[in-house]
């Protein structure tokens, strides 16, 4: 290894924190974000690799009177049954059908999150107005919604979530939090019209960032992972 190429000592934790510590936050504060460091985290989220340096995002950054505006706009479809029937999934973030451990796994942070929250199974009412707050990108100053090519393939969308992970950890480092959310491809006509994205562009997803609201039940939420013996595989010989 060359002297370049080493890390100054000690870079490990730093890391690792940022990414330990990173959780979808569903309250946000009403503290604003400056322009440059959205800039700076953006800019440093860019260096995620992508084949051939194709490099297939796009960023359209919503704040202030942009973002209720947009908020609004979804809400009033949301209201109003006959629209929110026409609106359909940009592309399956899904399964068509879910098998185990995935289902459990589903219903376990579903379920964990509306625990919290005192919201019983049976609660439709309550349950719709939580997963609305999507749309109020859980009251963070900033919303991004990501875009991408028609024309980039499956290896570029897998770049995309590289540049996605560099984003949350990138603003984790500097205390921001952040909430990846697929929720907004629904919306995708709507979205392509608010913001003037071209029909040669399909979404990718929306994300809240801002500072956490720690008062906030649901941000106590941490979310399970599996050991290391249920999904990795070690082969020496």
């Amino acid at each position: 290894m060359s002297a370049e190429s080493r890390l100054p000592p000690g870079p490990a934790a730093i890391v690792d924190a940022a990414i330990t510590s990173r959780r979808s936050i569903r309250a946000f504060l009403p503290d604003p974000v400056p322009r440059a460091q959205i800039e700076e985290i953006l800019r440093v989220a860019a260096r995620a690799p992508s084949g051939t340096n194709t490099q297939p995002w796009k960023v359209h950054v919503l704040t202030g009177a942009a973002l209720r505006a947009l908020s609004a706009q979804i809400h009033a479809i949301l209201a109003d049954p006959q629209r929110l029937a026409l609106c359909k999934d940009e592309y399956s973030y899904y399964p068509e059908k879910w098998v185990e451990p995935y289902l459990a796994r589903r219903r376990k942070v579903g379920w964990d999150l509306y625990g919290l929250l005192g919201i019983g199974r049976a609660d439709k009412d309550r349950i719709q107005a939580q997963q609305a707050r999507n749309f109020d990108f859980f009251d963070a100053p900033v919303g991004l919604i990501f875009s991408i090519d028609r024309v980039m393939a499956q290896g570029s969308w897998l770049d995309y979530g590289m540049f996605l992970q560099n984003l949350m950890v990138a603003a984790r480092a500097r205390g921001l939090d952040t909430c990846p959310q697929a929720a907004f491809i629904q919306f995708h006509e709507l979205l392509r019209d608010r913001l003037g994205i071209g029909a040669d562009h399909a979404i990718v997803c929306g994300m809240s960032l801002g500072y956490a609201d720690m008062s906030r039940i649901e941000n106590s939420l941490v979310t399970e992972r599996e050991p290391l013996e249920h999904f990795v595989q070690f082969i020496d010989a």
